[in-house]
């Protein structure tokens, strides 16, 4: 995989000091003006006055700071421990507006905080929902991310203060670009860390060339400054504009956990030097710090969080930095900004030329990792029809959003987003291909080898069902075996550990699924690590190399309290 290779520094390793500080304080530059832009033009429209003004927007970066500091942990469920910056989304903007003109902000807290738990709930379902947010639907939703933003984007080159020549903007946003592009293909250690900033700095001396360079926020801004508390209170008991608005919060807010894992799922794939398969308890620990962002936004009765996918993938891949300590010092700089005005102003002064050539640049980057998380799973005739049809629908109603002009009103806004719909195409597929699919056979025993005869009466029993020859048999019972005893592994008796095997079957394949509470090897981590070894295995590894040689596919998933083997065999 070629974005991993250039990776320094590892999630779990910890670099100088000098790097780390260098890459958190560029994630700080990339992250800050989304959140503090969103904030302000929630602010500004909601009616509620200059104090909630400058509450929400101090409120959500320090939101923003905690929550990207609880995904670099790994506090038992809470955390993915990887650099996966976070901060306040749009997608609430027109719902919370809503919410706020026909029940205030009580109701609009208490709606934020009730529907971040169904992110709680999406994490500790996600291995039952394995077969539903699979690798095609994180991917598809990565690459909608992608498509939504970069109108937006190129509507922000053109925008240049009054007075300025109008063909400033698209000159910055290109010197910007090659900028940034020159130093990303050429530049090499101790350059290649400050590879994003330079690109800034080359964009904002364009601007000041041009004249569309604005430091007077940055002179009024005062050194230091506490805000005054605004909370919000909290609508204990619901009413009927609680219940009519629930259902879009909870749209938003699922949506929000699905982008979540697809932003989990691509962040771990550049944070390696070598490839790995995705672990999904790191993806469970992602979506739970989104969902405790979430709820702690409601709380403070700011804009829920959301994970910014792009600039983490554009910090690690231009930077080489993926140890989850710049997580932290990302956490901790924003946190303190949110006390500081004059730091703050001076990253907001960057013009928006700058920004949206940099943005365009990280969009390109997103979807390009979306696309490599559909394919990781390899890519059929079902698989490509779900893509296809979910990026037309999505991208096609960021174009047009004739539902908004049928329904209108909320509901429209919500239905007609081009993500949502994208991704609601994605799973109602998904979700129609699995309900068709062939119906599963089950069988639980203990995770012993003692329970291997069981294992192989029930599954030589499908295998002659479905009229296989002998040696398509005896191959199925060789798979199971060996998939027993590779998880076993080193472990002894254990009659209180419980293996589920379920079996799909059809007519010329049949996919096997170990569901088990295993050791920390992740199986597919081991047969990629064989693959480039020598042909005289450790003692260990005999069973993994028999099942990849009898077994048409092996994929392992990791979750809280459960592992995951998935095996294709075919006739």
């Amino acid at each position: 995989m070629q974005q991993v290779e250039g990776v320094t520094h590892e999630p779990e390793e910890s670099g100088p000091l000098g790097p780390t500080l260098g890459a958190a304080f560029q994630g700080v530059l990339l992250s800050l003006p989304p959140t503090v832009l969103t904030m302000l033009l929630f602010a500004r429209a909601s009616g509620l006055g200059d104090g909630y003004v400058t509450w929400s927007v101090l409120a959500a970066v320090a939101v923003s700071g905690i929550t990207t500091a609880l995904q670099a942990a790994r506090f038992g469920p809470i955390g993915g421990g990887n650099i996966l910056m976070a901060g306040a989304v749009p997608s609430y903007l027109a719902i919370g507006l809503l919410a706020l003109d026909q029940a205030g902000p009580a109701t609009l807290a208490a709606l934020v905080v009730i529907s971040s738990l169904t992110q709680f709930a999406l994490a500790a379902y996600l291995p039952r929902l394995r077969r539903i947010v699979t690798p095609v639907v994180s991917g598809t939703v990565i690459m909608l991310i992608a498509a939504s933003v970069l109108p937006l984007t190129v509507d922000r080159l053109g925008q240049v203060p009054e007075g300025a020549p109008a063909l400033a903007g698209p000159a910055v946003a290109g010197i910007t670009l090659l900028a940034v592009a020159a130093l990303g293909l050429r530049a090499t250690g101790a350059l290649r860390l400050w590879t994003p900033l330079l690109g800034v700095l080359v964009g904002c001396a364009a601007a000041a060339a041009f004249g569309i360079y604005d430091p007077t926020s940055l002179v009024e801004a005062p050194w230091l400054g506490v805000p005054e508390l605004w909370l919000p209170g909290f609508a204990v008991v619901p009413d009927a504009e609680f219940w009519a608005l629930l259902p879009m919060f909870l749209i938003v807010s699922i949506s929000g956990a699905i982008k979540a894992v697809g932003s989990s799922v691509v962040v771990q794939q550049v944070s390696w030097r070598e490839p790995r398969v995705t672990d999904y308890r790191r993806v469970q620990g992602t979506v739970n710090a989104n969902a405790l962002g979430s709820l702690l936004s409601g709380l403070l009765g700011v804009l829920p969080t959301g994970t910014y996918a792009a600039t983490s993938v554009s910090l690690i891949n231009f930077t080489g930095v993926a140890a989850r300590s710049v997580g932290y010092a990302i956490g901790i700089m924003l946190v303190v900004l949110a006390l500081l005005p004059k730091p703050m102003a001076l990253l907001l002064t960057v013009p928006n030329a700058v920004t949206s050539a940099y943005m365009l640049m990280l969009m390109g980057l997103l979807f390009v990792e979306g696309l490599r998380t559909v394919a990781q799973d390899g890519l059929d005739q079902r698989k490509i029809l779900i893509v296809a049809l979910s990026l037309a629908v999505g991208i096609g109603l960021q174009g047009d959003n004739i539902i908004t002009q049928v329904i209108g009103g909320a509901w429209g806004l919500v239905l007609g987003n081009g993500l949502i719909a994208g991704a609601m195409v994605a799973l109602l597929l998904t979700v129609f291909i699995e309900l068709a699919a062939p119906r599963r056979k089950r069988l639980e025993i203990s995770l012993d080898i003692s329970a291997l005869p069981q294992l192989d009466e029930f599954l030589a029993q499908i295998a002659v069902n479905l009229g296989w020859n002998e040696e398509s048999v005896n191959r199925l019972r060789l798979v199971g075996e060996e998939a027993l005893s590779s998880l076993l592994g080193e472990q002894l008796d254990d009659s209180s550990r419980r293996l589920i095997v379920l079996a799909r079957p059809a007519a010329s394949v049949i996919e096997l699924e170990f569901m088990a509470v295993l050791a920390e090897e992740n199986i597919e981590d081991a047969l990629a690590y064989m693959s480039a070894q020598s042909d005289a295995p450790a003692a260990g590894e005999i069973s993994l190399r028999l099942l990849r040689h009898f077994a048409s596919g092996v994929r392992h998933r990791k979750y809280q309290g459960i592992d995951i083997v998935t095996v294709e065999v075919v006739r």
